[in-house]
C-alpha cells in the first residue's frame, strides 16, 4: 500500500504507466477500486491509497467499491450478510 500523501506526482505517473499502481483506495473507508472510478476521483489526497493488486487492497482489509468493481462488492456483500447470519461461505 504506498499513500498518496507520500509520494510526488510524476512518482505516481512512473508507478501507474509501469502498473505498479492498479487500484486505488480510501483508507479512512477502507474502499478500493479502480483508478477511473468516479467515486475515487471525489477523496482527498491525504485519504487516497493505491495498490497494485486486489489481492493486496483485500489483504490490507479493504473492501470492493459498489460503483466500479460491482461484482466484487456483491460478493464481498454477501460473505458480510452469511457472517452476519451465522452461516459461512
Amino acid at each position: 500500500m504506498i499513500r498518496h500523501d507520500a509520494i510526488d506526482d510524476d512518482d505516481l505517473r512512473r508507478l501507474i504507466a509501469s502498473g505498479h499502481i492498479r487500484y486505488g483506495g480510501n483508507r479512512r473507508l477502507r474502499i478500493y477500486g479502480r483508478l477511473d472510478c468516479a467515486s475515487g476521483r471525489r477523496m482527498t489526497r491525504r485519504a487516497r491509497v493505491f495498490f497494485g493488486s486486489e489481492d493486496e487492497a483485500r489483504r490490507a482489509g479493504f473492501r470492493p467499491c459498489g460503483h466500479c468493481l460491482r461484482e466484487g462488492y456483491l460478493r464481498w456483500k454477501g460473505r458480510m450478510a452469511a457472517q452476519a447470519s451465522g452461516h459461512h461461505r
